[in-house]
């Protein structure tokens, strides 16, 4: 009878690429079939299309948390490691939220007020509603039980075996990894020059691309090659795709054709989804970038909690005296 054939796993580098491949193999013929639509179709709406819209689909993050963690995780007995946990959103949570108290006033709008629950919270500019920031709380959660779950459990086959020994066992947490470096220099770069030159808004600069480019790669450029043997990257490349689907669904769908929030254009790269009511597409890498950096410092700080080391010793290294 024959056998199951047995593969061994790639490296952490094969794997990286196949997941940028897995990407690629969805995004490139996505993107010429929706740059086809050379007169796209406008939705008609009434005053109010839809009352408290924004405040509903903040259950696409509110359900998926629930169904993990009451029901997933329990059921199979699986814990997670807390600490690691309550640490990165503590970390991205008020990152998150420091988006729209920066920067809302240079990058979104908000032009049907009616799709929320009308309560304004504090941002600079002018306020914006309480559902932002319930909207980034339940978003870094979600992004986070996702990929737990499928680390620990529907993917656990692909986790590292000796979790604890390994990172004990890594010199330290803190490694520079020039080529993150060069790859968002170079796609900051890349999109100021088109911005300027190419596109149909060239006045003022990319600053929502920048602030992606540069959220996403931070975490890569100094831990990059610490963290890439622990990162779960089937798990990864689904959380990615799971939440990039509801991410379209959520704004091309709903959030721009109802108006429950927009993008200022000059603030934008200057690529236009017109298909998708003039989506920028800033809003489809912005998932790319939270899950990549998500699943980066999860990874960091569950190491350093692995390790048993102090944050000094574990982030730079510092050599344990023997007697």
């Amino acid at each position: 009878m024959p056998q199951p054939r047995s593969y061994a796993s790639p490296s952490p580098a094969v794997a990286a690429g196949i997941v940028i491949g897995m990407l690629a193999m969805v995004v490139i013929p996505a993107a010429f079939t929706l740059h086809s639509v050379s007169s796209p179709g406008s939705l008609s709406v009434g005053p109010n299309p839809s009352p408290h819209g924004y405040t509903w689909s903040l259950l696409l993050f509110i359900v998926p948390i629930l169904v993990i963690a009451v029901w997933f995780l329990p059921s199979e007995g699986l814990e997670i490691p807390q600490r690691a946990f309550r640490w990165t959103l503590g970390i991205l949570v008020p990152i998150g939220c420091l988006l729209d108290v920066i920067f809302a006033q240079w990058f979104f709008s908000f032009p049907n007020p009616k799709a929320t629950l009308g309560i304004p919270a504090p941002a600079l500019g002018r306020p914006v509603p309480i559902e932002e920031y319930i909207f980034y709380l339940t978003g870094f959660i979600t992004v986070l039980l996702l990929y737990v779950w499928l680390s620990e459990y529907w993917l656990a086959a692909y986790t590292v075996e000796d979790y604890r020994d390994e990172a004990h066992a890594l010199p330290g947490l803190l490694q520079f990894h020039p080529m993150s470096l060069v790859l968002g220099v170079a796609l900051i770069a890349i999109a100021i020059i088109y911005k300027k030159w190419f596109s149909s808004v060239p006045d003022g600069w990319p600053g929502y691309f920048i602030v992606l480019v540069a959220g996403g790669l931070i975490p890569s450029v100094s831990f990059f090659p610490a963290t890439r043997r622990f990162i779960n990257w089937r798990a990864m490349s689904l959380t990615m795709f799971i939440i990039l689907l509801v991410s379209l669904l959520w704004e091309a769908t709903l959030a721009l054709p109802y108006g429950w929030w927009n993008y200022q254009h000059h603030a934008m790269l200057g690529v236009f989804i017109g298909a998708w009511s003039d989506l920028p597409v800033e809003a489809v890498l912005v998932w790319l970038a939270v899950t990549y950096g998500t699943v980066i410092l999860f990874e960091v700080v569950k190491i350093w909690q692995a390790s048993g080391r102090a944050a000094k010793e574990a982030f730079l290294g510092t050599k344990q005296k023997h007697l």
